[in-house]
């Protein structure tokens, strides 16, 4: 019955949310991008002790996206990244 009480007082949908990071700073993921842009983000969460999920959100919430690029990758031999167009 609490549940829907407080359901009645509010009833406009909530769409933000006023709460500042807890796990991963902002300033921390920004600088370790500086620091390392081709990293993974399995390796970004090792270094902040976070999991790749998390690291996942923080850049989705900075609006960071990073685009891998054939000749940074570490997955493409020598071989694969010297493909001419």
């Amino acid at each position: 019955t609490s549940s829907i009480h407080s359901w009645q007082q509010s009833l406009v949908p909530k769409t933000t949310r006023n709460k500042a990071p807890t796990k991963i700073s902002n300033e921390a993921l920004l600088k370790d991008v500086e620091q390392h842009p081709d990293d993974y983000m399995y390796e970004r969460a090792q270094r902040l002790d976070c999991s790749k999920s998390g690291i996942e959100s923080a850049l989705k919430r900075l609006s960071i996206s990073q685009k891998k690029d054939l000749r940074a990758s570490k997955s493409v031999s020598n071989k694969k990244s010297d493909i001419s167009r």
